[in-house]
């Protein structure tokens, strides 16, 4: 078994010793969440300006079990951030300070992206979206259709603004040098497009760019940091 393999292996094994804990921790906290799932829904659409309707029996029970599963992973990306580092830094026999560092700058990105999203991005959004109505053509947005998009929009742009963390993992174990992201932007640039389109719960290009532009300069990030910590 060469190297790659057995650090692959590594990884793999040590996140499937933490699938039990993460099980857990979502069982637990969707049970938890969905006790107040009507009150996170309406803070939602107080903060989005939006009535809600249901076009299927099941469907409000559905709406609210993806919320409870969403604050879920919301809530629990600490633990989950120290898994996954704990698991990518054991095979490069990283110190236990540096994976600290990776937790907290992760969840500090994570969360940056999920309210800069929540705050700014998402209600500019749907307001651009909605203000196509007119007298004759009214909005009737289901409640399975509006929790999808805010669940995902959120938890994507969270996920997204950790793009820097992991630039500065791939150059600090040497599997892409910095000058590799410096050279390659046009390659980058198409890359992020991709990402965004298949990450926006709607396929029109303006959700692509709320959130392919954000992601973009977040590389540029990346790099700058990188040449700030003299990681080659």
């Amino acid at each position: 078994m060469n190297t790659t393999s057995q650090r692959l292996a590594i990884i793999i094994k040590d996140l499937r010793r933490a699938a039990l804990t993460v099980g857990s921790g979502l069982f637990l906290g969707c049970l938890g969440f969905y006790s107040i799932s009507s009150l996170i829904l309406g803070g939602i659409q107080q903060h989005l300006h939006q009535k809600l309707a249901f076009f299927r029996v099941a469907e409000p029970f559905l709406a609210h079990l993806t919320i409870s599963l969403a604050m879920t992973v919301f809530t629990i990306m600490p633990m989950l951030s120290y898994f996954l580092w704990r698991a990518l830094a054991k095979p490069f026999t990283f110190s236990r300070t540096l994976v600290f560092w990776f937790v907290v700058f992760s969840c500090f990105l994570f969360y940056s992206g999920a309210a800069f999203c929540y705050f700014i991005t998402l209600p500019f959004g749907i307001d651009f979206l909605l203000g196509f109505q007119t007298e004759q053509l009214k909005p009737v947005i289901s409640i399975s259709d509006f929790v999808s998009f805010v669940s995902i929009f959120v938890l994507a742009f969270g996920l997204i603004f950790e793009l820097p963390i992991f630039m500065i993992f791939m150059a600090k174990i040497q599997i892409l040098p910095r000058a590799v992201f410096e050279k390659n932007r046009r390659y980058a640039a198409l890359a992020i497009s991709v990402i965004a389109a298949l990450l926006t719960p709607t396929p029109d290009i303006f959700n692509m760019l709320l959130m392919g532009g954000p992601l973009y300069l977040l590389y540029e990030v990346g790099i700058i940091v990188l040449k700030l910590l003299r990681i080659p």
